[in-house]
């Protein structure tokens, strides 16, 4: 039966478990009331019996035959107790049936031994016995009865007969039967619609979901319940889940693109310089170096697009490990320091690089410079600062003035570098941290890099040290690129 209900739908499954509690209900509140009901009219039948019993028990002595003319008081006393079917006998003290005062009209009933003990022994109590014939049963009911001298005078015997009670029963019991019936088709009729109509909701998460696992990822399930039931909280955790799965979805699609540009740009800039090496290499090879001079002069390109070689690898293994374990991957040994040491030598390597170039050392924004004491790894941190001046030099014309502003604001110590150069648009300052990525690809580049990596490498290091670069820019307005560190209240 189990594994039946198991093959079911779900709908099968609801309707077939509540006919089932129904059934159990109907069935069992029934035979609870036909139960109590046949007790009763046996505790009807009872009370008759047992009245009879006490009539026939207080009158004299009988002659030994009863007729219809006879014994005229017996009959008047106790005929308004009587019911269809009583049985009324007197005993001797030994248990013998003297005389019987009325028969019954059916089988009359099979009589244990009732002498005078035994009827004492019963108090009076009713009890049931068979029929002779074994057809119905009775109700018995025996008293004593005292003689007309006072002595023991036998017993009174009554008895009613529980047939009419059993056909009133069984009558009533076929007719519930039949109402239950009725009742649990109708149940079940209307129980399908119910549930189909309950189950609707259910229906409709499942054409979602369905639609989901095709691939629509942007379906959600509709609200389709009150608040705080358990539809609304399956819909709000579904939709939930389909909103993390989207979004992890889409992130795994930016990542795989991020990554086939990353792998293509890689392999161009990689290329580059092992092009060079390699035609040097098969240069010598073939001859083409005949005098000392050029084959000097081809080691030392080679040994400069190796180091370029060199340099990419290391910048493009320190942003896996950032990518990979951010901060840690580093090992940052982090001590108070004060960024402007780093902003003064960054102004004089600005101006070894470019001795007619302007270098104003300021405050944020302007001013006079000013304290920005941070926990930091000076050796990183340095090297953020020589990206930054490598990216003023390389993206400027020669000659351009460059602002470094240092000191503290809104909590933070900031480091900035602003130049007058060209600037760049709205398009291009979203891209520019990203790594390969060039704002003027026309540009021709030095043989110390330009591989589009160093604003990458500084925004990565800058946020291991728990901060964030700023950028300001526009077409022909400069830009100024703005680090700014937590700063180090412990002193």
């Amino acid at each position: 039966m189990a594994g039946r209900i198991r093959g079911l739908s779900l709908r099968g499954r609801l309707l077939v478990i509540t006919l089932l509690l129904l059934t159990a209900a109907l069935f069992g509140s029934t035979g609870l009331v036909v139960d109590q009901l046949r007790r009763g009219l046996v505790e009807q039948l009872d009370d008759r019996v047992r009245g009879v019993a006490e009539v026939s028990a207080r009158l004299p002595t009988l002659p030994d035959t009863v007729g219809e003319d006879e014994a005229p008081q017996v009959r008047e006393a106790v005929e308004v107790q009587w019911m269809r079917d009583v049985y009324v006998a007197y005993l001797a003290p030994d248990g013998r049936v003297e005389r019987v005062v009325r028969s019954a009209a059916r089988q009359p009933p099979a009589l244990p031994r009732l002498d005078t003990a035994a009827v004492a022994g019963r108090s009076g109590a009713p009890f049931t016995v068979e029929s002779e014939g074994g057809a119905d049963d009775w109700r018995v009911i025996a008293v004593p009865r005292v003689a007309e001298g006072g002595g023991p005078g036998g017993s009174v015997v009554t008895a009613g007969s529980l047939g009419g009670v059993d056909t009133s029963v069984r009558h009533l019991a076929g007719r519930v039967l039949v109402l239950d019936t009725a009742v649990l088709a109708f149940l079940g009729f209307a129980g399908w619609f119910a549930v189909r109509a309950g189950l609707r909701p259910l229906r409709r998460i499942e054409t979602t979901a369905a639609a989901i696992a095709s691939g629509d990822l942007s379906r959600r399930v509709p609200q389709l319940a009150a608040p705080r039931t358990e539809l609304d909280r399956l819909s709000t955790a579904l939709n939930g889940m389909l909103d993390r799965i989207e979004a992890g979805d889409a992130a795994r699609a930016d990542s795989e693109q991020r990554m086939r540009r990353f792998i293509a740009d890689a392999s161009h800039e990689l290329r580059t310089p092992l092009a060079g090496i390699k035609g040097f290499t098969e240069l010598y090879r073939m001859g083409g170096m005949p005098e000392r001079a050029d084959v000097d002069a081809s080691m030392g390109r080679i040994e400069r697009e190796a180091a370029r070689l060199a340099g990419m690898v290391e910048e493009l293994l320190l942003l896996a490990r950032l990518d990979e374990q951010g901060a840690a991957a580093l090992s940052l040994h982090r001590t108070p320091m004060d960024l402007r040491t780093l902003a003064v030598d960054a102004l004089h390597d600005l101006r070894a690089l470019d001795p007619l170039r302007p270098v104003d050392l300021t405050g944020p924004g302007g001013g006079r410079p000013g304290a920005a004491p941070v926990l930091g790894d000076e050796a990183r941190l340095r090297r953020v600062t020589s990206n930054l001046v490598g990216n003023a030099v390389a993206h400027t014309p020669p000659g351009t003035p460059v602002r470094i502003g240092v000191g503290t604001r809104d909590g933070y110590a900031v480091l900035e570098f602003a130049d007058d150069g060209p600037g760049m648009t709205g398009e291009q300052a979203e891209r520019v941290f990203g790594r390969f990525y060039r704002a003027d690809r026309a540009r021709t580049r030095s043989g110390e890099g330009g591989a589009g990596l160093g604003l990458a490498i500084v925004e990565s290091l800058v946020r291991a040290h728990d901060g964030r670069v700023e950028l300001r820019t526009a077409p022909g307005a400069g830009a100024t690129f703005r680090v700014l560190l937590p700063r180090d209240v412990s002193e």
